[in-house]
């Protein structure tokens, strides 16, 4: 966001005119996204808010809200600018951007909600979306059928049918001007889901989520998540995703997690109307306050009671500036908590400023309840927000496809420290994922054999305990370790593998006593149920002896002494067991084929004691750790021998298909680029190593895919694959 200022503002640049339209992804986070939207006006940076501007009454100049605040795109309603003269006449002749004085980007809405709200409106669907071409908006909104909570599934599907009939229409009437196709449905999920695949097959360039603004007025928000998550995967994820009305900040962080890129209300000026003030936990009253729940600059030479001094106009233009301020603010918060891969923890801290909000948010991350059978009177006395979000009704289990949307799109390894929050900790999408990506590609090297899992303490349990584990597999080689982390069990080979390894909270997450059960069931999910296993306590005072009394109570070996001349071939058959555990999660290779490609590996070792490169039995340098996030890179050489070995497709990197044209420069190093791909990999995810093909099946390059398969057929501007090695040559 550009920074807020005092004086005029230059305009904005233009889009070059072949992509105006075209929306690019510039940062993720799951399904959020930091985007760029192309227009004649400018690039307009996603997330953001669109503030409503009535033409007849402007709390804040639009004019201010380029030149101040940066904002660099506004909704007006054009069937307000039709139905009155002389808005209509100026509008026509000199174009809606001079009608409002603004030189960014305008959006118009067509009249749908003054027909929720008013009754009928009365312009035609052709003549109201040709009126936003002729005024020169930069995005157009068709007439679509509003549907409220209220309505009968009947008079929704009859909404949605009728919005839908009047698409082509719509389009073949704006010409060049980009158009909004509006989803309705009401609170019906196959109706939502059959607006939006209905309304995605048109040639809209954005899809806003409509007939919301009821539902939020009566803080329904489960429904309003249900409604995001019934209509979003239907649609096309090259374009941006509006939410109709939705302005107030305690919504945000949910609903960005959830892919909403556009924002559009009035709220800033309506709720100063009788002196409510947005803040990013709720609603305030300025008849309450003693302080500002948050210091804006407009406010920032204040106090609450010079405010409600001033006269009734004087004050609601303060308080629409600050509900402005705090919104634009909030926005801005959750953009860089995209960037930092954090944004789900937002969404998380946020879900406690309403009870109505926390309800939507544990339903979004509770799995269904496995039983239809009612819950006794008895338990209700028992049970927790989380056992009692669990869904019971009869459609139970319809959400977990919609569920694997949000989380199949996650990058792992994340990056940073994992944050303890409680519950909430172990179902965010990003460690779901990271369990989900274990437990599904690795396998154990051995069906059968003895285990010991480590507790206790945080890492680095390398630095912490590795010798240990070293002697201890010296005496006992068909010995497994593991590692028991907040969020799971892990085997000794991603001891730094994040999330696992660096989880950020109190004390007693490590002094909790060894949950047996659970631990079974880990065991389980990682195919080694049915093994004995002993357990060390690392807060023991002696850690050796723990080893030792643990080995002993499993009838195995104790510890090698420390000066044993075996212990060094141990580590190294350590480390190569590490590379070729992680070949099998980053790289999606079975476990046969990950042993054969690190082979005898040796490796490159760091001042620090660390693996610096990993060398093939031919001397390849294959791959290199990362230290960021306990992953592993494929270099080019490594590259090179995966496609060599002509791998079954499910169990091979994922891959990406260039067209011709694109083949040399991609060769040469350049990043792929969205619009230039023929073919991706069912199985692409950001952050995973991907190698890059030629049309005629030749590697080309390899890098990290930075979207889902979906996203790279469908895209049109942006970086698919950042590309970490060309591999043609340059000669």
């Amino acid at each position: 966001m550009a920074a807020w200022q005092d004086q005029p503002r230059a305009s904005p640049e233009p889009a070059r005119e072949a992509h105006v339209g075209r929306f690019e992804v510039k940062t993720r986070d799951g399904r959020a996204r930091v985007g760029a939207l192309s227009t004649a006006h400018g690039t307009v940076t996603t997330p953001t808010l669109l503030p409503v501007i009535n033409p007849n009454l402007r709390t804040i100049e639009p004019r201010e809200m380029w030149d101040r605040y940066g904002i660099e795109m506004l909704i007006t309603n054009s069937y307000i600018i039709w139905k009155h003269d002389r808005l209509r006449s100026h509008a026509l002749e000199h174009g809606v951007h001079d009608l409002l004085n603004y030189p960014g980007a305008i959006m118009t809405d067509s009249g749908t909600f003054q027909a929720y709200v008013y009754g009928d409106v009365e312009v035609g669907v052709e003549e109201i979306v040709a009126f936003q071409r002729d005024i020169g908006v930069d995005v157009a909104t068709m007439l679509d059928v509003f549907t409220r909570p209220d309505m009968t599934r009947d008079q929704v599907q009859e909404a949605v049918k009728e919005t839908a009939n009047r698409a082509e229409a719509s389009l073949s009437s704006t010409g060049s001007t980009m158009l909004n196709g509006p989803i309705q449905g009401g609170l019906h999920p196959d109706l939502r889901r059959e607006s939006a695949q209905s309304m995605g097959a048109h040639g809209f360039s954005v899809h806003p989520i409509g007939g919301i603004v009821p539902v939020m007025e009566q803080q329904r928000y489960t429904d309003l998540a249900k409604i995001m998550l019934a209509s979003i995967p239907e649609l096309p994820p090259q374009r941006p995703v509006h939410m109709f009305g939705c302005g107030h900040p305690m919504l945000f962080p949910m609903l960005i997690a959830l892919g909403a890129d556009l924002f559009d209300s009035a709220a800033y000026a309506l709720f100063a109307r009788d002196g409510r003030m947005l803040t990013p936990t709720g609603t305030v009253h300025l008849s309450d306050l003693r302080e500002w729940p948050l210091l804006m600059p407009c406010v920032a030479q204040l106090t609450p009671e010079e405010v409600r001094k001033m006269d009734k106009e004087a004050r609601m233009e303060m308080l629409s500036r600050y509900n402005l301020e705090v919104t634009l603010a909030e926005l801005a918060a959750c953009r860089q908590a995209v960037h930092d891969g954090r944004i789900w923890e937002r969404a998380e801290r946020r879900s406690h400023a309403h009870p109505a909000l926390r309800e939507a948010f544990l339903w979004l991350t509770t799995s269904p309840a496995r039983g239809s059978s009612p819950i006794p009177a008895t338990e209700h006395l028992l049970m927790n927000d989380r056992a009692a979000a669990a869904d019971t009704s009869p459609a139970r289990g319809r959400w977990e496809k919609a569920w694997d949307w949000v989380v199949n799109s996650q990058a792992t390894p994340g990056q940073g420290a994992l944050r303890w929050a409680g519950d909430d900790t172990f179902v965010r999408p990003a460690v779901v994922a990271s369990r989900r990506r274990l437990h599904r590609h690795w396998r154990p090297a051995s069906k059968e054999g003895p285990m010991l899992i480590v507790h206790g303490a945080p890492g680095p349990w390398r630095d912490r305990v590795g010798t240990h584990v070293v002697r201890a597999k010296a005496s006992n080689p068909s010995l497994e370790v593991l590692v028991l982390t907040p969020i799971g069990l892990v085997p000794w080979s991603f001891e730094d593998l994040q999330p696992f390894a660096h989880v950020e909270g109190p004390e007693w997450l490590w002094k909790r006593p060894l949950d047996h059960a659970w631990v079974r069931r880990e065991l389980s999910r990682l195919h080694l149920d049915g093994r004995a296993f002993g357990s060390v306590n690392l807060r023991s005072d002696s850690v050796g002896e723990a080893f030792d009394a643990a080995l002993e109570g499993a009838g195995l070996n104790p510890r090698k002494d420390a000066d044993d001349p075996s212990l060094s071939t141990v580590d190294m058959d350590l480390r190569r067991a590490q590379a070729v555990d992680k070949s099998m999660l980053e790289l999606n290779l079975e476990r046969s084929v990950a042993t054969a490609f690190v082979g005898e590996a040796t490796f490159v070792m760091s001042s620090t004691g660390r693996i610096r490169n990993v060398k093939d039995s031919e001397g390849r340098h294959v791959l290199s750790p990362r230290l960021n996030d306990g992953g592993l890179s494929l270099t080019d050489e490594g590259a090179k021998v995966l496609h060599d070995l002509d791998l079954v497709p499910k169990h091979a990197p994922a891959t990406l298909t260039v067209v011709e044209d694109a083949v040399p420069f991609v060769g040469a190093g350049r990043n792929v680029m969205h619009g230039f791909i023929l073919e991706a990999s069912d199985h692409l995810r950001p952050g995973a190593s991907c190698l890059v093909l030629a049309p005629d099946g030749s590697l080309i390059a390899h890098g990290v895919a930075q979207c889902m398969p979906e996203e790279a057929m469908a895209m049109e501007k942006g970086i698919a694959v950042r590309v970490r090695g060309g591999l043609l040559s340059t000669s």
